[in-house]
């Protein structure tokens, strides 16, 4: 090709005996995902010589270079987004959501939808009452009961009197007694979604102007599920309690977004009764009606149906719903778990064939959606590492993010607009903050992909120069390769700069060289590893060898680069995730918002 041809021009030899097979251009055209394998004849099982180019050292140099004239997608500038789960009413979460740590995490991620939903979305009432005390309940010691709940309202009371963003500081021993109720619930809410069986929940005004408050402090856009198994006799959506809702949060003037339901392909197993994809359909109309009688929502955007996964029933249901209402909605949504977190195992997120099931799902949800509506957008809601609530020291650990940041690739390359992110905190184990509010690898890994990945995906050519390659060996797919613009947002890089973020699952590290329109240029180097004894178990991590952490409850760290030389080597160590600035490329793509 003429990358190789190039490459080898401006000073690194080969001998005239290797084979033309052993230079293969493995991306060419508008493949943006690295991978590397050795061509050839069917039945061959020689080991072919190869003369290694002098200065070459290593098993492997791979040669890198970027289309830098145009984009190939585009995606919106909240790609990544969070979600928050309706059992933080039930576990008392959701009464801490004003804490100055938490919003500087959920800051720090934005600009971000924030979407509220999940299993107990379809369990959810409205009550509008304002009194805090009365209205709650749930199982808990006098302590609780005289203590704890009186702290809540003090806490309320405060914050009602600040203007503007309300902000809290919580005692220590208030959330010491929260983290103790909290693990009670917790029994609780796992027994519901282990038996599929989930009990009402209620969410008060004050609880809607907390959520809200949350948000807005941290820059996130709401999108709010609403019930839609309130059902009347003849299987139609009662829309009574959500415009109960509408006009309430109309009368605060609340910038919301909305979707009704969460998982519609699963109602007979939770109600013994099915919704299928045609009333769905006529219940998001119903939905947009209602929005355009009250003024506040008259535009507001609708997302939906937030299907499963994409099997022949939930396909079907897909398609009754576009056939009636797919122009109603502004994005098709649907959601994907990859491991079940009561059987995952560390080695489970190392597997290629893990990390690539979700390609089948974005194929066949995109035929559907075009198929209907050509061009609607796609967003994948509720993306998890483990379903069940995740798995500790699995789902919360090092080892998840390649998941996380192969499902992140993936999805912009494959012009998906959105991926929410299943969530930032909860009871379980696939949330990016804890339950001491630290903030957990996914989100230095989020935190990451935000300061320096922006909206343009690049398609990006990759060579492999393989020595003594072994008949059989797995060389494919264990090295993979983004390329974004640089976020504008990143005032650290003028516009023009290109962004590559790199995941290598293999266990010996790789050697990148970059080529063409990015050779002999400065690079700027971000390398994300496990911190501690516990290696990919570890729930902190490292930038550079520095260990990550909040300086304080108001301020995230800097995330410092290490400045590589120009020209020099990439060397991508073993088992590790890695984002790498190529600054003052001035790259045509990238100058332009």
């Amino acid at each position: 090709s003429e990358l190789i041809r190039g490459f080898l021009l401006s000073g690194m030899p080969c001998a005239s005996s290797c084979p033309p097979g052993l230079l293969a251009l493995m991306a060419p055209g508008l493949a943006l995902m690295a991978t590397f394998s050795l061509p050839s004849q069917a039945g061959d099982r020689r080991v072919l010589p190869v003369e290694k180019p002098p200065g070459v050292k290593g098993r492997t140099l791979i040669l890198l270079d970027v289309n830098t004239k145009s984009p190939v997608r585009i995606i919106s500038e909240n790609f990544l987004s969070l979600q928050l789960d309706p059992s933080i009413i039930h576990d008392g979460w959701l009464d801490f959501l004003s804490s100055r740590r938490l919003v500087t995490l959920a800051r720090g991620l934005a600009p971000a939808f924030l979407r509220f939903a999940g299993k107990r979305t379809d369990f959810l009432q409205f009550h509008n009452v304002k009194n805090p005390a009365k209205s709650r309940g749930g199982p808990g010691p006098d302590y609780y009961l005289k203590n704890y709940e009186d702290d809540i309202v003090r806490s309320d009371i405060a914050l009602d009197k600040q203007k503007g963003c309300k902000i809290a500081q919580h005692p220590d021993i208030m959330l010491e007694l929260q983290r103790e109720k909290a693990a009670q619930m917790h029994l609780v809410l796992l027994k519901e979604q282990f038996s599929n069986t989930y009990s009402n929940l209620t969410l008060t005004a004050r609880s809607l102007d907390k959520l809200y408050n949350f948000a807005d402090c941290s820059g996130l856009h709401l999108i709010f599920a609403l019930n839609a198994l309130r059902r009347n006799p003849n299987n139609s959506w009662n829309s009574s309690n959500a415009l109960s809702l509408l006009k309430y949060s109309a009368s605060k003037k609340y910038n919301i977004s909305w979707e009704l339901g969460n998982e519609p392909n699963n109602y007979r197993t939770l109600i013994g009764r099915s919704v299928n994809g045609s009333q769905l359909g006529k219940d998001y109309i119903q939905l947009r009606s209602l929005l355009q009688l009250i003024r506040t929502y008259s535009r507001a955007n609708l997302y939906g149906p937030n299907i499963g996964r994409p099997r022949k029933n939930v396909i079907a249901l897909l398609e009754g719903f576009m056939k009636v209402a797919g122009s109603t909605v502004d994005a098709v949504t649907w959601q994907h778990y990859y491991i079940d977190g009561r059987v995952a195992k560390v080695t489970d997120f190392l597997k290629t064939r893990l990390l690539d099931t979700l390609s089948d799902q974005i194929r066949k949800i995109q035929k559907v959606v075009n198929m209907y509506t050509p061009g609607k957008k796609i967003w994948l809601e509720g993306v998890g590492t483990t379903s069940a609530g995740g798995m500790n020291n699995l789902s919360d650990s090092y080892a998840a993010g390649f998941l996380w940041l192969n499902t992140l690739g993936l999805l912009a390359s494959r012009g998906i607009d959105v991926v929410v992110r299943h969530s930032f905190l909860d009871h379980g184990h696939n949330h990016l903050v804890d339950q001491n509010f630290n903030p957990l690898p996914d989100y230095w890994l989020s935190l990451l992909y935000k300061r320096l990945i922006g909206p343009k995906v690049l398609a990006i050519h990759v060579a492999g120069l393989q020595r003594k390659p072994r008949p059989g060996r797995v060389i494919r797919d264990k090295l993979r390769i983004y390329a974004h613009c640089t976020s504008y947002h990143n005032h650290n890089y003028v516009r023009g700069s290109i962004t590559l973020y790199i995941i290598n699952l293999h266990r010996s590290r790789k050697k990148i060289k970059l080529a063409g329109t990015l050779r002999d240029k400065v690079v700027h180097q971000y390398l994300l590893q496990p911190y501690g004894k516990d290696g990919l178990h570890s729930k902190s991590v490292q930038l550079n060898g520095q260990p990550l952490a909040m300086v304080d409850d108001g301020t995230l760290p800097e995330l410092k680069p290490r400045p590589l030389r120009a020209g020099r080597t990439l060397v991508i160590p073993p088992l590790t995730m890695s984002f790498y600035v190529v600054k003052n490329v001035n790259a045509l793509a990238c100058r332009y918002r």
